[in-house]
């Protein structure tokens, strides 16, 4: 591979960022970074804590610096926190250091694997399937600005990592053009 990048997954919560990124990392023998545990790490509570105690906009300056210093680095698998896209400079700041793929799947695909999690602070509300639907109307038109679009509906984590592994080998080698798949 001529120039090596970081390989960043976006999406919204339950597509599969972390389980598909820890993969990959193996995969390629590249270090896996997840934005979300970092913080947590770093701060010494769960994301629903921080959003409890901070609030959401303090939260999203938490996961900018933490954004801006892990993108120095070379050879990771970053996942980001859903949401991390909704600031141009962390979406900026993930181009220039990698290739970004986002990982899709459908609201009622998205609601499945989360419902039952009570660590997604977004989604305490007394309607959270209308809350999916809501939040992924607003960040549609972030998560568009990704190299590449994959719908993990369907796939197993293995399967997805093999497709992002495809193309992100055929982009550094020169031979891809971004597109959805």
């Amino acid at each position: 591979m001529a120039k090596i990048k970081n390989i960043i997954l976006i999406g919204f919560m339950g597509t599969g960022k972390t389980s598909v990124g820890q993969i990959l990392a193996k995969k390629l023998n590249f270090i896996f970074v997840d934005i979300d545990e970092l913080i947590e790490k770093i701060l010494g509570m769960k994301i629903s804590e921080i959003f409890t105690k901070f609030g959401e906009p303090r939260f999203r300056d938490f996961e900018t610096e933490i954004i801006k210093l892990i993108t120095k680095k070379k050879r990771q698998v970053i996942a980001t926190g859903g949401g991390a896209v909704l600031r141009e400079e962390n979406m900026a700041q993930l181009k220039a250091s990698g290739v970004v793929f986002c990982l899709t799947a459908p609201e009622n695909v998205i609601f499945k694997r989360v419902r039952q999690c009570k660590n997604r602070p977004l989604l305490q509300v007394e309607n959270p399937e209308q809350r999916i639907r809501a939040l992924i109307k607003k960040r549609m038109p972030f998560y568009e600005k990704a190299d590449f679009s994959i719908n993990t509906d369907g796939l197993t984590p293995e399967e997805v990592a093999d497709k992002i592994i495809k193309e992100y080998k055929r982009l550094i080698d020169g031979k891809a053009q971004s597109r959805a798949t």
